[in-house]
This record gives structure tokens, sequence and C-alpha cells, in this order.
């Protein structure tokens, strides 16, 4: 690349914390840094799909309580809903996916891939009434000894221990990124991935001592700048 990877990896963060294309752009250029919006675009587009590669063949560590949990989106001025799967003890967000609507969806294919990245599946899942989640459950997480079943919480209050405050955090986090972008241009963009990857892999979080998602799993990223560091070790994977 004609960038340095700092320039480039600087251009990640501030993408993925919440800066428009525009506004790096402009944060390049007071570094002397001249690059257009969509040179920026390339960036994040290119290596989200690297390091999602690589990252793919990894499996977290996770604990044995999932949540599950919905939050619309705007593209192309049209609404859509991602589903998301996190687990509780390590907030790794597990699966997400981009669903045209709410009521009706067939969320199986969520927890399939919840499965698939996990190699395993939950004792305890937590969700809202959506039915789309209950009969997932019923498809997905079933089994006919009662010993192996997951139990599905889905009566949630607003306060207790029986809440989705977690999921609604995680939902919380994605609408002030997606905000910024005033909606999202097209169902396969990098932000949905690279948000995904940003949150688990960069992102520390207070309620973990200021670790991250994936250090809680068991994933260690070596090095003050874990961008460099992960495309780094995709480009040798």
């Amino acid at each position: 690349m004609k960038s340095s990877p700092e320039i480039i990896t600087q251009s990640l963060q501030l993408y993925f914390t919440g800066e428009s294309l525009r506004n790096v752009q402009k944060f390049l250029k007071l570094q002397g840094v001249d690059v257009s919006h969509k040179t920026i675009y390339c960036w994040v587009r290119k290596y989200t799909k690297l390091m999602k590669a690589y990252l793919d063949k990894i499996t977290p560590q996770v604990g044995d309580t999932w949540r599950a949990d919905e939050v619309f989106v705007k593209i192309r001025g049209e609404l859509k809903y991602v589903f998301s799967l996190m687990d509780d003890e390590t907030r790794f967000w597990i699966a997400q996916e981009v669903a045209d609507r709410k009521q009706g969806h067939n969320a199986r294919g969520l927890l399939q891939e919840g499965k698939k990245v996990t190699q395993t599946k939950p004792k305890v899942f937590i969700t809202d009434g959506l039915p789309s989640y209950n009969i997932a459950h019923k498809k997905e997480f079933w089994a006919r000894e009662r010993s192996e079943r997951t139990v599905h919480i889905r009566h949630i209050r607003l306060q207790g221990d029986k809440n989705n405050n977690m999921m609604e955090r995680l939902n919380g986090e994605f609408r002030d990124r997606e905000k910024v972008m005033r909606g999202v241009k097209k169902k396969e963009s990098p932000l949905f991935d690279g948000y995904q990857l940003y949150h688990n892999y960069i992102r520390p979080h207070m309620s973990l001592e200021n670790r991250t998602p994936a250090e809680a799993c068991g994933i260690t990223v070596n090095g003050d700048n874990k961008w460099k560091t992960l495309i780094q070790n995709a480009s040798k994977n």
C-alpha cells in the first residue's frame, strides 16, 4: 500500500469509533496525508474482509449464557433490523445478521452461526418476547435429554435479573456509530462485520476490567496497535 500501516490503522480506529469518512479524511490531511474519502472506505472494506476471514477460524471460549436482541437501521432509507447474539459472561458479540423485517424473521440462521462460531451451545438463552427467538430456540437448542436442553428465558423485565440491559447497551453502541453515517448505504456494508470486529477485538470494556471481549474469551492480540497486529496475522494466514 502507498500509505503507511500507521495511517491505515489510524483511519480504521477513527472510523469505527464514530467518525465519518470525510472527517477521517480531514484528520489525515492535518498530518500531511492527502487521500480521498473513497480510498479510506476501500481500506475499511479491504481490511475488514481480510481480518474477518482470519478471525472466523478462531474459536472463542464463551460462557454458557447467551443473549439475543435486535435493533433497527435504515439502509437506503428502508427499515431493516440487525439481529445480534452475545455471550453474557465475556460480552463477546458472537453473531449478527441483517433482516428485512422484525416480526416473522427466521432467527435460526443467527443461532446456527452462533453454534458454528463457538462450537457449542448455551445452557441459558435470554431474549425478549419476539416469537422468532422461541421458534429458533426449539429448532436449534432443543434436545431430547432434559439435562442437555437450553433454557429459554423470554419474559424480560426492565429491572431485575431477567433484564436484557447488556444487549440494549450493545444496540446503543452500534446505533451511535450508525447515526453518524445517516443510514447505511447497502446491506453488505463493511460497517456490520467491521464494528463487530472492533467491539470484540479492539474496544476495551469497563465491565471486563478494561479488557476486550476477545481477551475475556482467551484470545490475546499483542501490541499497542491491535489493528496492525490483526492485519499482519491475517495476511500471514
